[in-house]
């Protein structure tokens, strides 16, 4: 498909809320008797995030960063770089990543790593999405919604261009 707009749906709302709800119960399971502070990656996680917290039953704090390494291709850049850092430290803290698609898996590695630099107790990472490239990778994500082709996809949260993040399913795009 090259239309440059939005295509075959590849996730539903429907699924959407079911593996959040799952992803959620997992969660808590896992950090029964522990506060998690959850870090939502802007802006493409933010949904994700959202509805995430809404569904654990657990108490849990959130901050949020921005980082960047597509702009408004469709392809990364390779070039990582956090345009907005967190409001809190996470020195002692139990840090559950929220991303949205893992493509390649090197912005998360970059992210990994500067975290760890933090000293936190723990730092996991829960990706609604992940692609086989970034699973080639081994990027490490404990928590993954759905294993998707390795298409670009807008719709809940993800973009191109800044478009299509309003949609409440998950297309390919291109």
């Amino acid at each position: 498909m090259s239309t440059g707009a939005p295509g075959e749906v590849l996730v539903t709302r429907e699924q959407l809320d079911a593996r959040v709800r799952e992803m959620a119960a997992q969660i808590s399971a896992d950090y029964a008797g522990r506060a998690p502070l959850l870090i939502g990656i802007l802006k493409g996680a933010v949904f994700f995030t959202a509805d995430l917290v809404r569904e654990l039953s657990i108490p849990c704090e959130i901050d949020f960063m921005a980082v960047s390494s597509y702009g408004s291709a469709t392809h990364s850049s390779g070039v990582v770089r956090i345009t907005k850092d967190l409001d809190v430290s996470i020195e002692g803290r139990h840090v559950l990543l929220v991303e949205d698609v893992i493509d390649s898996g090197r912005t998360l590695r970059y992210l990994m790593r500067n975290l760890a630099a933090r000293d936190p107790a723990s730092v996991e990472v829960a990706a609604l999405l992940s692609k086989p490239a970034a699973e080639r990778l081994d990027p490490g994500a404990r928590y993954v919604g759905f294993r998707l082709p390795d298409v670009f996809v807008v719709g809940y949260g993800l973009d191109v261009g800044e478009r299509y993040r309003e949609q409440p399913f998950i297309t390919a795009y291109g």
